[in-house]
């Protein structure tokens, strides 16, 4: 199949703007508790502050007062570079009441970065989460040439936060802030949001408030029985990224209470705390809550137990498939047995230690392994896997409750068509795909025929579910003529909880190498089951290289991950050596982006004279 379309279920034409989706809720539910907000200092066991929308909507009108006090014109740019917090929604929503470009900066950015995002976007105010944030904007803006309104932080700071802002606009009154929401349409541009760059220098993605507000009314439309008015979820995403902001603005719009986190480390006490529905997160955030599990059941000396709980629940999770297309299927007798069994040992206890009221989990932005994804339906936690891009306002596919297919990132969302080049590349069109790069040269490639190029290489089934093959940039071409999309195997192995990435090398050499980054806490974890003193304590260069780890014992667990990857796929796609390596895998050392994706091109050239080693070293063999 070369092209699959889902029809629109909604449409946006009744919106001015995405400032809207807020103001219906407001006017129907403004008691509703939209928010739920924990104190600085405070424990995440601590009761947490609840905000209804009204207290909300006023929150933000104050603010939007304070920007323009401040002198922000309609149409100019605001940035907000903070880690996820209630603060940080509060600023987006505000600079659209006032009329204005939301700019996000990732909290991670470093210096340069920030010069050039502020002097792409010619960012004229910045809310900046700490002051060693508004120390970075201010330094850009100096660097940028940028004669700045000013810079005001989250975090208190007298005369320079927001509080002190709001006072500022103490003198604006509620109709010039209502004519300021009213300024842009749908087709006005509600953000600029610079690509992470894995492949190429960050682009300013023009996303309009159509986007959103076709985004927000039709996802939410599909996914009836998770966006509710009863239910509630953590956001633990950076909320620079427009995957967090869009999922925010469902939740607004439909009564959906939030909560927000900004360290990943605090998601599971919370998950007690708060007791999510609905939760979106990465596949290596399910990959270390199965491995905990695993480890756990290993102190207990329970290890076999656990295997075969966890083979049990993958077998369910397939069953569970097999029951969405035909209602009447049943389970074999013993795997009902184990099931049962195995639900009152582990996985009700797991389901408890999420919450115990979480729904479905979303996982996205990096392919999840098709058996963790049965694993956690078995255990009675389904995964909705999709799949967009930046400039798809996130969401492009997903699978649908009652149709969750393992390995496949599902359908279009409605509104949008998807149709496969010649080559195989995703191409899209529909409510959700932007306006345009900001700089005209970015979109000389970007475009075909309407459909925006999305760089990445699909097939669609006959009910257009789309399996992702990897990145076409990514290709490689042995020198014996063989054409390889590499993204299989690494997904594979990247399975393993010991590995934060793999890749696959080659192009133009006789054989596949690959290179496997380690992922220190994981190994450390594991030294410590396996009794291995030695491996405590890992290394990591500080010169942002990485160095090869020859340990022996290490080459043979990850070595079991290489070969089962390699028996999944075709002789000539398996990986004959590889090689293990410990970098810092922060963004600083610049070769991971603000979402941990590795930058493959910047890795693959800091590691050349390792990959040359690969070639010319027997030792390291699959």
């Amino acid at each position: 199949m070369k092209e699959f379309s889902t029809p629109q279920l909604a449409d946006a034409s009744g919106y001015r703007n995405a400032t809207g989706l807020l103001m219906r809720r407001y006017r129907t539910s403004p008691e509703h508790i939209a928010f739920e907000v924990r104190a600085g200092n405070a424990a995440i066991t601590d009761p947490w502050r609840q905000v209804t929308t009204g207290q909300f909507v006023d929150e933000v009108r104050a603010l939007a007062k304070g920007f323009i006090a401040a002198g922000l014109q309609p149409g100019e740019a605001l940035a907000i570079m903070s880690p996820t917090r209630y603060e940080w929604a509060l600023a987006d929503m505000a600079a659209w009441f006032a009329g204005t470009v939301v700019v996000p900066i990732y909290e991670t950015s470093a210096a340069p970065q920030v010069t050039a995002i502020l002097a792409d976007a010619e960012v004229r105010l910045a809310i900046a989460g700490t002051a060693e944030h508004a120390h970075l904007l201010e330094h850009g803006f100096e660097q940028a040439g940028i004669r700045a309104l000013g810079i005001w932080t989250m975090d208190a700071g007298p005369g320079a936060d927001l509080a002190d802002l709001v006072l500022r606009g103490a003198g604006v009154s509620d109709n010039d802030v209502e004519e300021r929401r009213m300024l842009a349409d749908l087709d006005a541009v509600a953000t600029i949001v610079y690509t992470s760059g894995t492949t190429a220098a960050p682009k300013g993605a023009l996303i309009t408030h159509g986007n959103f507000v076709g985004q927000v009314l039709n996802v939410a439309a599909a996914y009836t029985g998770v966006v509710r008015e009863d239910g509630n979820t953590i956001i633990f995403l950076p909320m620079a990224h427009v995957l967090a902001r869009g999922l925010q603005l469902i939740c607004l719009a439909n009564g959906m209470r939030i909560a927000h986190l900004s360290d990943p480390r605090d998601v599971v006490p919370a998950l007690g705390a708060l007791k999510p529905t609905f939760l979106v997160v990465v596949p290596r955030v399910l990959q270390k809550i199965q491995a905990s599990a695993a480890a756990a059941a290993a102190k207990k000396r329970l290890g076999p137990v656990w295997a075969s709980a966890q083979s049990t629940a993958v077998a369910w999770g397939r069953f569970a498939e097999t029951r969405d297309a035909d209602p009447a299927a049943k389970a074999a007798p013993g795997l009902r047995v184990r099931h049962a069994l195995f639900d009152r040992l582990f996985y009700a206890r797991l389901r408890t230690l999420m919450g115990g009221r979480l729904d479905y989990l979303l996982s996205g932005a990096a392919a999840l392994d098709a058996e963790l994804s049965l694993f956690f339906r078995g255990l009675g936690l389904p995964v909705i896997e999709g799949y967009g891009l930046t400039e798809t306002t996130a969401p492009l596919t997903g699978n649908m409750p009652g149709s969750i297919r393992a390995g496949s990132v599902g359908v279009p969302m409605p509104g949008t068509t998807l149709r496969l080049s010649e080559r195989g590349e995703v191409l899209a069109r529909g409510v959700g795909v932007f306006a345009g790069y900001r700089r005209p040269a970015d979109n000389a490639d970007a475009f075909v025929d309407g459909f925006f190029r999305t760089g990445d290489l699909g097939e669609l089934d006959e009910q257009g579910r789309l399996t992702l093959k990897g990145r076409i940039k990514d290709v490689i071409v042995t020198a014996g003529g063989k054409t390889v999309s590499p993204a299989i195997w690494e997904g594979y192995v990247e399975g393993d909880p010991l590995v934060a990435h793999a890749v696959m090398v080659g192009e133009g050499k006789p054989f596949l190498g690959g290179l496997v980054l380690l992922d220190p806490e994981s190994v450390e974890a594991w030294a410590e089951r396996e009794g291995i003193a030695d491996l405590a304590g890992l290394r990591i260069p500080d010169d942002g290289g990485a160095v090869q780890i020859d340990d022996a014992r290490l080459l043979t667990a990850i070595g079991k991950a290489v070969s089962a990857a390699n028996a999944k796929i075709a002789r000539s796609e398996q990986v004959r050596r590889f090689v293990l390596l410990l970098t810092d895998l922060s963004e600083a050392n610049g070769i991971v982006t603000p979402t941990m994706k590795l930058k493959r091109g910047a890795f693959t050239e800091r590691t050349r004279h390792i990959v040359d080693t690969l070639y010319a070293d027997p030792r390291s063999q699959a």
